[in-house]
């Protein structure tokens, strides 16, 4: 994340240029829970409030061109990559739609959350969710209790499936560009997110035995086992693409550049984004429309996840500028908690990342951590593996602990509430998470970070 307007005092920066960001994140936090419809009619704008209470004072200090410069450079080297990722991955997940739908019942419902868990790390959280939340709600229409397992798929699909690779969270995907390898995220946290999803589904699979065998169901209504199908399979392969490009973006370094105001913006990044725009708009071309519009397909979660995120690209600047001071920069007294002397304390990491991850948005939170642990990706990759492993396991794992920790979980809540399910309100929602996930979180400590 670039700190190109801090070049000489980052250490001499105060706190309070660390408010815009904060207020941005707190903003999306709580605001959609207070006044959602005075968030959802003005979100652009209230999060544009702290991109300007930021942008205007440092370029009253350091000078307009400075400041453009600094825009830039986050725009093209991280802001622009993840968003092309993300509008690339929704598109062609937008554009894919299983047909059918078993009836729903322990089994069936425990192999369909697996198979979304897998999904994830593929096409992305968002992706796997909106692919297969709608199969769920079918299979389950005959059940009069379903709450539960749309808790389990926000905690699976929406959240820990999307740990083993950069496609399948944010956080992984922003630490991949920061230079952290494709395949380090299945390498180094396979045995943690086997621990949690398989300890999550067997948990899951108990509790709807219980509530189907035991508190009765209403008279099915399907009368024979519908044949599960797929359309728009087209983006299969597009979706073979993405994958291809984001890896070509690792591996591809051409010396050629176009400099935009003092920022060099590689050929490699240009031909990467621009092959991730094409991806998404041969998705729609070649998609028929009713595929969409079954899935009901509206681009509108993506404008407001860009915007979002615009806001926090920006405001994250100064913050990322007093961690790279280190120890003699304003942050030293939260690095002085997360190392004994100059030894990481993984387990620190894990429950600070996870814990602010879950009330704030976890992408910003793990560029915070990754800052805090030095910010070098061959360091932390290799011979710090285990303190990257605890802060991506914590901003993956924990963003499912409330419903603004993770962008999925408030659009599978919105879909499963538009079909008549009545879902946990928010602080019902964080017991069940809590005690679900809570006690395989434990263990997880325990067992790679303490």
């Amino acid at each position: 994340m670039s700190h190109a307007l801090f070049p000489a005092h980052a250490g001499g920066l105060s706190l309070l240029w660390a408010i815009p960001f904060i207020g941005v994140l707190l903003t999306i936090a709580l605001a959609p829970l207070l006044a959602p419809t005075f968030w959802h009619r003005h979100y652009g704008k209230c999060v544009a409030l702290w991109a300007l209470a930021f942008l205007l004072p440092e370029m009253a200090l350091n000078g307009v061109k400075a400041g453009l410069a600094a825009l830039i450079e986050a725009a093209l080297d991280e802001y622009l990559p993840f968003i092309l990722l993300l509008g690339a991955l929704f598109a062609v997940a937008g554009g894919l739609r299983l047909t059918g739908a078993p009836r729903g019942g322990p089994g069936v419902n425990t192999a369909m959350l697996a198979l979304g868990t897998l999904m994830a790390s593929v096409i992305g959280t968002t992706g796997a969710a909106m692919v297969m939340v709608r199969p769920m709600i079918r299979a389950n229409r005959h059940r009069r209790q379903t709450a539960h397992i749309f808790v389990f798929f926000i905690l699976l699909i929406a959240n820990v499936g999307g740990a083993l690779s950069p496609l399948g969270d944010p956080p992984l995907f922003l630490g991949y560009l920061a230079g952290v390898p494709f395949f380090w995220p299945l390498l180094h946290l396979w045995a943690p997110t086997l621990v949690v999803a398989v300890g999550l589904l067997a948990l899951f699979y108990g509790i709807d035995h219980y509530i189907h065998s035991r508190r009765g169901e209403a008279p099915p209504v399907i009368a024979e086992i519908e044949k599960l199908g797929i359309e728009g399979g087209i983006n299969l392969l597009l979706l073979a693409a993405v994958v291809a490009t984001v890896l070509l973006r690792g591996v591809w370094h051409p010396a050629a550049a176009i400099d935009i105001l003092g920022v060099a913006w590689g050929l490699g990044e240009i031909v990467t984004d621009a092959l991730l725009l094409a991806i998404a708009a041969l998705s729609l071309l070649l998609t028929k429309g009713a595929v969409r519009r079954a899935n009901e397909f509206t681009w509108q979660p993506m404008v407001e996840v860009a915007i979002l995120f615009a806001a926090i690209f920006v405001t994250i600047i100064p913050v990322m500028a007093m961690i790279a001071a280190g120890p003699s920069g304003p942050a030293a007294p939260l690095i002085a908690r997360l190392f004994d002397g100059d030894v990481p304390v993984n387990s620190v990491f894990f429950w600070a990342t996870g814990l602010l991850s879950a009330v704030l948005d976890n992408a910003p939170t793990y560029l915070v951590f990754f800052g805090f642990a030095g910010g070098d990706p061959q360091l932390l990759a290799g011979p710090m593996a285990s303190t990257l492993a605890a802060i991506s396991a914590g901003a993956v794992f924990c963003g499912a602990l409330t419903y603004v920790g993770n962008a999925p979980n408030l659009m599978v809540k919105a879909l499963a509430e538009s079909h008549g399910i009545r879902m946990p309100g928010f602080f019902g929602y964080i017991g069940w998470a809590a005690l679900c996930l809570g006690p395989w979180l434990v263990l997880v400590d325990r067992i790679f970070f303490a």
